[in-house]
C-alpha cells in the first residue's frame, strides 16, 4: 500500500505522500482551486495516483477542539465521498486538530519568510496528518 495524506481547506488542497515502505510522509505539492470546485484537482490528484502508485487516501478531519464536527469537518466528509466515487479507494480520516499551527511552528523553525510559508504550509500539513496515520498504524 501507499498512501496519499490531504489537508483540504476551502481554495487549497495539501498533498503529501508516503515512501515506499510506508514509514515517512513527504510533503509533495499544494493544490489550489475555486471554492467547492474540485474537478482540476480530482484531475490532478488522477496524475498523482497513478504516478506514485497510490492505493489509498489519508484526509485530514478538522474537528473542533470539543471534539465536534463543523462545517470544515462535513466538507471532509463530502470530499471523501467524492475520493470514493472516483478512485474506488479507501479513504481514512485523521483528526487534525492543530495541525496547521504545527506546521506553521516547524516553518518559523526554519526560519522560512512569510510569504514562502504561504505556499507551503498546506503540503507541510499533509505530511502531518500523514505522519500521523502511519504512526498509529505502526503502533497497531
Amino acid at each position: 500500500m501507499r498512501y496519499l495524506g490531504l489537508d483540504l481547506g476551502t481554495k487549497t488542497l495539501g498533498v503529501a505522500v508516503s515512501d515506499v515502505s510506508n514509514t515517512f510522509a513527504l510533503p509533495l505539492k499544494t493544490l489550489h482551486f475555486p471554492v467547492n470546485e474540485y474537478d482540476k484537482v480530482l484531475g490532478e490528484l488522477e496524475n498523482i495516483v497513478q504516478e506514485k502508485h497510490i492505493t489509498a487516501f489519508v484526509l485530514g478531519l478538522p474537528k473542533n477542539m470539543d471534539n465536534s464536527c463543523g462545517f470544515a469537518a462535513e466538507r471532509s466528509t463530502s470530499f471523501a465521498e467524492i475520493l470514493k466515487e472516483k478512485f474506488h479507494m479507501p479513504v481514512y480520516f485523521v483528526d487534525e486538530r492543530l495541525t496547521t499551527k504545527e506546521a506553521e511552528r516547524i516553518l518559523l523553525a526554519s526560519d522560512k519568510s512569510r510569504k514562502k510559508r504561504k505556499k507551503v504550509i498546506d503540503n507541510v500539513a499533509s505530511a502531518l496528518i500523514l505522519e500521523t496515520f502511519l504512526k498509529e498504524r505502526m503502533e497497531k
